[in-house]
């Protein structure tokens, strides 16, 4: 008599292996953050996910209130998604107005993450009028041809590539990887950042003004991105990126349809959203992304 061995699924392999790490994670959603549209690259694998925190592999899976995660990772895991921010508080001083309301408890447990700049940044440069699923492909593109490999429970992952790999690469090359025009813009961008003369580091010092400024003297890069930058990698909590989507919900549910300059719209955001603005807005994209029916959204990359 013929006997089939039973293989377990992947999630029992890995969990059997006793070697995750467990960390509290209260206040935390990982499968709402990782779709948020803020990282495209983490690839689901058993119970959890797998994917590249910088230059390293990383595994994390979500059980109640912890999460577990390989080992060695877990302060590079709690760093990365903001574990610390006091998100009940943060959520707490959301204006009370319906729209809000209704984004807040729908996106509860999504935090902002903590990308490396460069990274955030080409991501961001690459993705102008793209839907989320295509910035994903951009993204796995441009990692899988010009990154670093790893491996994580048998699972390939890739790096992001940095700013002196890319510039080293031509805009053909870029192309190739369907960036499409944003091929010209992500490889001056580059170019410019593995010479030394954008510091992103450096920047970390520079006030808000300064800092948007400074990014939009890139190429490809628009008060839209110089926003998303500010926030997901410099930790601007302020920064409210306004694309076509935001733009639609601000006039639909604080305007009333009514057409409002950008300069006005941005003026509102400040005030009215306040010093967590970004996680407002965070708030704001998910809830219309996943809500609002047969529309086909878009990061519009914030260009």
């Amino acid at each position: 008599m013929n006997v089939q061995k039973h293989v377990p699924p992947p999630s029992v392999l890995i969990s059997s292996r006793m070697n995750l790490t467990k960390i509290g994670a209260p206040d935390f959603d990982l499968v709402k953050t990782l779709d948020s549209g803020q990282v495209f690259h983490w690839q689901a694998l058993g119970s959890g996910f797998a994917g590249m925190i910088d230059q390293r592999p990383v595994y994390a899976e979500q059980r109640h209130e912890e999460l577990f995660v390989s080992r060695g990772a877990a302060r590079l895991v709690r760093h990365y998604f903001a574990l610390d921010h006091p998100l009940r508080e943060i959520c707490a001083a959301f204006p009370p107005d319906p729209a809000m309301s209704a984004a807040r408890d729908y996106c509860g447990g999504l935090r902002l993450i903590r990308q490396p700049i460069w990274e955030c940044l080409a991501t961001f440069i690459t993705s102008s009028m793209k839907q989320v699923a295509h910035i994903r492909q951009m993204s796995c593109a441009l990692r899988q041809r010009f990154g670093t490999r790893g491996m994580i429970y048998g699972t390939h992952v890739y790096a992001f590539p940095s700013a002196s790999r890319l510039a080293r690469a031509t805009e053909a090359q870029l192309r190739e990887c369907a960036l499409g025009y944003r091929a010209k813009n992500l490889l001056g961008t580059a170019r410019d950042v593995s010479s030394g003369a954008a510091d992103l580091e450096l920047w970390r010092n520079l006030a808000d003004d300064e800092l948007r400024a400074r990014l939009c003297e890139l190429p490809g890069v628009g008060a839209k991105v110089a926003n998303c930058v500010m926030l997901f990698a410099y930790e601007r909590l302020r920064a409210f990126p306004i694309d076509v989507w935001i733009e639609r919900v601000l006039q639909e549910k604080y305007f009333h349809r009514r057409k409002v300059t950008a300069a006005r719209l941005r003026a509102f955001c400040d005030s009215y959203f306040g010093e967590h603005g970004g996680y407002a807005q965070q708030y704001l994209f998910h809830h219309a992304r996943k809500t609002t029916a047969r529309v086909r959204f878009t990061r519009d990359a914030k260009l």
